[in-house]
């Protein structure tokens, strides 16, 4: 049997390059607090984001200089024991579950820098990738029927993690015979935006692959994987792609489809530290999250709510307005921590991630309100954000609707 591995030779590089990252991170932010130290502006005077000039300035760019070197050697060192480690397909779930949560942090830079510990886009069975072949699908999905269920994970999450406390709704989907679940795995820290075209686009290789006639197609999305999934519709229309035909229903667990308050907590800090030049170096610590995390501000799915603008930003933007896609059934399913009863803690605490008007698609503009009628929306009370994975009432909701 083979081992699988929770660390390999390819995380071993992609930490190295990550620390030698961080490490010159580090570096600009002290070498910006001194800089604006040395100036002596006013508490709310104007900061600076310049080098420091001089000898100060020499010494800060001779320590990225050197940290960068020795991060070199470090990476040709262990490329050279990378075939000392197990087969990189082959790995735990403790690594996919920390690989998920990293992807979710700093996934656009993991991208953007080249780092292996960015996740691809994957379609995948029991934690296996699978390529959308014919070959490949009957291969890993001996039993497919005509009848396909995604499931969707949320962010820093993987797509392992539909399984909690011994159930996963997939699994108990394709038990029936009736439905062949397909899980994605994807990098939730690029934007919402990005993954949503690259998932239209994978959709469309999948069913052109699939080894019987598709009857149907439903996704199941838990949390941020609900704005992917939205943003995979409108850039199927805008493709022509022939998958969004297939669609008939959609389920939304716990998505904040107008954003969640956590993000915007962040933001805020952003701009109480941007405020002060003493301060201003720590803001570029809140400003590492990702691309992903920020979208949540206020639930973006397309390109043009980020292209051009400056995500941390002071201003509110709100986002492009995008109506649920046409001709799919919708249904939502939130959650609530609190007992069935106050308005108030219904919707201050909502499942403690999501409040229960976002999950539910309300919002005080009608322009902005989603479409779900009364009949598709079900909240479950007492119930956190991630009790949404695995709780029977859930499956019993979900299996009744479809």
């Amino acid at each position: 049997m083979m081992t699988k591995a929770h660390v390999t030779g390819a995380d071993l590089r992609g930490a190295s390059r990550l620390a030698v990252d961080a490490a010159i991170g580090l570096t600009h932010l002290v070498e910006t607090l001194h800089h604006n130290i040395l100036r002596t502006p006013g508490v709310l005077g104007e900061a600076t984001q310049q080098p420091a000039q001089g000898i100060t300035g020499l010494v800060y760019k001779s320590i990225r200089g050197v940290t960068r070197l020795v991060g070199s050697g470090i990476e040709a060192v262990l490329a050279r024991f990378a075939l000392l480690f197990a087969n990189p397909g082959v790995t735990s779930p403790e690594r996919e579950i920390v690989l998920g949560a990293l992807n979710g942090v700093l996934g656009d830079h993991l991208r953007a820098s080249a780092n292996p510990l960015a996740i691809p886009m994957q379609f995948r069975r029991n934690g296996i990738a699978f390529d959308a072949t014919p070959e490949s699908i009957a291969a890993a999905i001996p039993e497919a029927t005509g009848k396909i269920v995604l499931l969707v994970h949320g962010l820093c999450m993987s797509d392992l993690q539909w399984r909690r406390k011994g159930h996963d709704h997939g699994a108990a989907l394709g038990a029936t015979g009736e439905f062949t679940p397909v899980y994605l795995r994807y990098n939730s820290g690029l934007h919402v935006s990005e993954n949503g075209r690259e998932l239209a686009a994978q959709l469309e290789a999948l069913l052109s692959a699939w080894p019987l006639p598709v009857d149907e197609l439903v996704i199941v999305a838990h949390s941020m994987g609900g704005l992917v999934a939205r943003s995979a519709c409108h850039y199927a229309g805008v493709a022509g792609y022939r998958w969004r035909a297939h669609l008939r229903k959609m389920f939304f667990l716990g998505t904040p489809h107008h954003g969640a308050p956590l993000e915007r907590g962040g933001h805020w800090i952003d701009v109480v530290l941007d405020a002060s030049p003493y301060t201003t170096a720590f803001a570029r610590l809140g400003k590492m999250r990702s691309a992903g995390i920020t979208d949540l501000r206020h639930g973006s799915m397309l390109d043009e709510d980020w292209q051009r603008h400056d995500r941390f930003a002071r201003e509110h933007r709100e986002p492009a307005t995008l109506p649920l896609p046409a001709g799919v059934a919708c249904y939502a399913i939130a959650a609530a921590i609190a007992k069935k009863g106050g308005p108030l803690t219904e919707q201050v605490l909502g499942d403690g991630l999501v409040p229960l008007a976002s999950a539910l698609g309300q919002n005080e503009d009608p322009a902005r309100r989603l479409a779900f009628p009364k009949e598709r929306q079900w909240i479950g009370y007492g119930m956190h954000h991630l009790d949404l994975l695995d709780r029977h009432e859930v499956f019993t909701r979900l299996r009744g609707w479809l």
